[in-house]
Order: structure tokens, then sequence, then C-alpha cells
């Protein structure tokens, strides 16, 4: 069945990252999928601009937004998520397995303050689970490999996907960070593709692919299964494998890897002031011989 939610995205090139506005036109209810708080690594100094928008489109169009969902612990941008659950009341939701990424990171940052049972988020979403946007259906879809924790959200015939997969010509998410799998990212690839061919997917980032000369975040099942450079349909999971560890192999950290995890994993919220009345974040420091 078509969706019949109103769908917007936002684009902060800053990070290439996708925000969205998804509501219910009947009850003017919405949510706000991956929303980004601006941040600049050189200078330390942080905005609102990026959720502002996001919220005077909601404003503009007299929606309640109810939830903000986020499909996984990013590590290229920091949340926004607490400023939008302040200015709106929303409740903010991450897929339960969230629980593990905090195990996974707290140690690399010693945050003490960091639970490791998910609390720091208002639901923790299990695989099937269903919630609401006003009469509208989200159904929660867990789909690890480039995290443990990654969930897609589907709406009717619309699916977001977070960092599972990218456009065709870009290909898919890289697994090599800790808790990730190329193996566990194939499988759920595949789940993805085995929904009906005229389902939308709408990404989380864009890179605009070599060849390309526009930015673009939506696109179908059926284009992913004949275009995807990664895993077009006859493409194993060995080769697919082979493919993904070659290319991780090649990638430098995401700039943000650092202050997004340990923000992220809080659920978006900064660390708390020190005396000074200035928030830190850390930068862990291995010497090399």
């Amino acid at each position: 069945m078509p969706s019949s939610a109103q769908i917007q995205a936002f684009f902060d090139e800053a990070t290439h990252t996708v925000t969205y506005l998804v509501a219910d036109p009947a009850t003017r209810q919405a949510a706000v999928i991956d929303p980004v708080l601006d941040y600049d690594h050189r200078s330390g100094k942080a905005s609102t601009a990026s959720a502002d928008r996001v919220l005077a489109a909601a404003h503009e169009q007299a929606l309640e937004i109810v939830w903000v969902l986020e499909t996984h612990a990013h590590a290229d941008h920091l949340s926004a998520a607490p400023y939008l659950k302040e200015r709106t009341g929303a409740q903010v939701a991450i897929g339960e397995h969230i629980r593990e990424v905090q195990i996974l990171f707290r140690p690399v940052f010693n945050l003490d303050d960091v639970s490791g049972d998910g609390s720091e988020f208002d639901r923790l979403l299990r695989d099937g689970e269903t919630l609401a946007i006003g009469d509208l259906t989200v159904g929660v879809m867990h789909t690890p490999g480039h995290t443990p924790a990654c969930v897609s959200y589907r709406i009717g015939d619309a699916v977001f996907v977070g960092d599972t997969l990218f456009m065709p010509d870009y290909g898919t998410a890289r697994a090599d960070f800790p808790g990730g799998s190329a193996r566990t990212l194939y499988q759920s690839i595949q789940r993805l593709l085995a929904l009906p061919p005229q389902t939308r997917l709408f990404m989380c980032h864009d890179y605009k692919a070599p060849g390309r000369d526009h930015f673009a975040w939506e696109t179908t099942v059926a284009d992913e299964r004949a275009r995807n450079v990664h895993v077009h349909e006859g493409v194993s999971v060995d080769e697919f494998v082979a493919l993904r560890q070659h290319r991780d192999a090649t990638l430098a950290a995401p700039t943000l890897l650092l202050p997004s995890i340990q923000v992220n994993i809080r659920a978006g919220r900064l660390p708390e002031a020190e005396s000074n009345g200035v928030r830190y974040l850390k930068v862990p420091i291995r010497l090399s011989n």
C-alpha cells in the first residue's frame, strides 16, 4: 500500500546527511528522523541552525513533532535529538542494540556516565515492533552490519534505511567500525531488497558519486537490485564481503567520528559543563612506537 506520509528532506552538505520530517496529514503529527546538530570541529562551535530549519517547517505546516527517530548512533554528525526534544516534547527512540554500542565505546572514552542499558533514550525499539505517528504505522526493521544497532523505519511504501544502503551509484555503508560486519550487512541489505520492488528507499547520506552532478537520496528497491554497484542482483555474500573489506581498508576515519560517537551514545547529550562552565569532548591519544 502506498504511504500517505508527507515526507520532507533536509540535506546538510557539511556532513552529507539527510534529515527527514515525516508527517501524517490527517492528524498533523510528525517524526524527525536523524536530526543534525551543526558542529565545527576546528573551532568547537555548535549551533542548532539545521534543527531550526526542521522546526520552522513543522511550525509552518502546523505539525506536532512527537518522535525523534535515530537509525543508529552516527559516526559522522552530532545528533540534535535533545534540542528537538526540549523544543517539542518529542520522545527519542533508537534500536535496542544501542546497548551493545554503548558497551563497546564506553571504555574507549572512559565514559563512566554512559549507562550501557540505553536508558539515555526514551524508547528502545525491537525488530518487528511498531509505533505510531498519528494514524501512520512505523515498522521497525533491525538492519545491522554498519553498526550492531542500525534500524530501518518502514512507513507504508517508504523505508528510511539509515547508513545500510546508499544510492545505487555509490553502493553501501562501511562495516569496519567496532561491532560492524560486512557479512551481517549483506544479510540486512538482502532483507531490504526482498521488499516489493516499488518500495521507496530514503538514504541517510549522499556523497554524489563520480559522474553525478547533483545530490540525491531517494531510490527504489528495484533500482537498488538492478544497479547498486556493490550489491546488485547476482552478487554473492562472499563477493560482497571481499569487496567491502577491501574498500573499508582504504577509508579514513570520518572527520567527526570521535565527537559524534561519544555524544550520540548519550542520545545526543553533550558532556556536562565543568567548573568553568565549558563542556569538553575527549580525544583518546595512543602513542605509536
